[in-house]
């Protein structure tokens, strides 16, 4: 059976720079399993790879869709799989690497597309949750769904909102079916190394990732994507870096409270993460800072 390497881990252990090295050795191709990589234009504040760096190893699924376009797991999963199948064809090594729980559990167990959109639902939520307060919806997410509620933040009203929605159109839960997929068996050996730090290794990381994308420019780019004629309040834009630099753009907080908060969000955001991975037995973890973590890795690989 094909055997594909996966790379996980929290943002900022180092994962970009563990695959590429894997790659080298392996003559392998890299499959991006990142939820934000996929946008066009969102460069620094993803971490996405260099132009050197692509141009040296194969990378997919980056720069595949605009900030605007429409983008879900299960388009990613079904997306990866092609990938994945035509690295295999070509005689290389598939090296899954990122950090989405979500996107991976979509490549390697099937998503469902789940119902259309209803505006009309929608709206109805979003009044509620105007009228009754915050977090009135993520409440009551918790009476329907507990699971989803709990992985899903409660500041996160889009996820929310579709959670609720998809409930009240199928009366089943999103977790049920999500956990059902829609895939057929995808006949591959996925074999999962997870990378971590100690927690206070890991939050230094963190902090000099972040001072690191503003030195290269982030707040420009956000600026940039305004000018573009982006909303602020796109899908793709609610994710850790983005919202706190608009919100400064905006006059709401002051430069420095806004790279304070996100090296706040960012911790939170790894810390969610690795609580997702932390349940999927399959992942053998090792510590990213091992001096010899590519010939651990390699062994690990080789023997499953």
């Amino acid at each position: 059976m094909n055997k594909v390497l996966v790379i996980l881990g929290p943002t900022g252990v180092g994962k970009t720079q563990v695959s590429l090295k894997l790659a080298d050795i392996l003559q392998g191709e890299i499959v991006s399993l990142d939820s934000r990589l996929v946008y066009k234009y969102m460069n620094i504040g993803t971490a996405k790879p260099t132009k050197k760096e692509m141009k040296k190893i194969a990378h997919h699924l980056i720069d595949i869709v605009y900030p605007d376009e429409k983008f879900t797991a299960a388009d990613y999963g079904k997306k990866a799989r092609g990938v994945i199948k035509a690295i295999i064809e070509r005689r290389k090594q598939p090296i899954v690497v990122g950090g989405s729980g979500l996107y991976l559990k979509a490549l390697t167990k099937g998503f469902f597309q789940g119902p259309k959109a209803d505006e009309q639902l929608r709206e109805r939520l979003r009044e509620e949750e105007s009228r009754l307060g915050p977090y009135y919806l993520s409440e009551k997410l918790k009476e329907v769904d507990p699971k989803a509620a709990e992985r899903i933040h409660r500041n996160d009203l889009v996820r929310i909102i579709r959670a609720l929605e998809v409930y009240e159109l199928t009366g089943k839960s999103i977790t049920l079916l999500q956990e059902k997929g829609d895939y057929e068996p995808f006949e591959l050996n996925f074999v999962k190394v997870g990378l971590t730090l100690d927690r206070k290794r890991l939050y230094e990381r963190i902090d000099r990732r972040v001072d690191k994308m503003i030195s290269e420019g982030f707040l420009d780019e956000a600026k940039g994507l305004r000018e573009k004629g982006y909303s602020s309040e796109l899908k793709a834009f609610k994710t850790v870096g983005y919202q706190d630099l608009f919100s400064y753009l905006e006059g709401n907080i002051d430069f420095s409270s806004a790279v304070d908060r996100i090296k706040l969000n960012t911790r939170h955001y790894a810390k969610r993460q690795l609580t997702w991975f932390r349940k999927d037995q399959e992942i053998k973890w090792l510590d990213a800072e091992k001096k010899n973590l590519i010939e651990l890795i390699l062994k690990y690989f080789g023997e499953n």
